[in-house]
């Protein structure tokens, strides 16, 4: 039903805007996730691993705007690729750097501004020097 919903992406978004709200989301969607070697689990996996970069990429309804929306999540969507864990970081890594794609060719300005510059920071500071 549509107030359902609605409701569940009103939840989805608050959760999203918190602190560590992305990785209590990508956590909970591809709990379960990997561990196998066989093809079947590795596709799900993928297709895990893309529809949550397509619901990251996504600004909600119920943001201000895309702007406040990038500004919260961005630096959370770069945090994931700095997990520690062997399994759990190839799933993050692999969610963010969809995520990071899919919202370079929606919204090229934004996400140069707070995903690429300080990805690319430590860099452009050694090719300063």
């Amino acid at each position: 039903p549509a107030w359902l919903r609605r409701l569940c992406g009103q939840l989805l978004s608050e959760r999203l805007m918190r602190p560590n709200g992305v990785q209590a989301v990508v956590r909970g969607i591809m709990e379960g996730t990997g561990g196998g070697t066989d093809a079947e689990a590795a596709a799900v996996d993928w297709r895990k691993c893309d529809a949550v970069a397509k619901i990251l990429a996504s600004c909600p309804q119920q943001c201000l705007s895309l702007e406040d929306y990038y500004k919260h999540v961005c630096p959370q969507i770069l945090d994931l690729l700095h997990i520690q864990d062997k399994l759990t970081a190839r799933q993050f890594q692999r969610v963010a750097t969809t995520t990071l794609l899919t919202m370079a060719k929606e919204h090229p300005q934004l996400a140069e501004k707070h995903l690429l510059q300080p990805l690319l920071a430590p860099l452009l500071r050694c090719s300063d020097a």
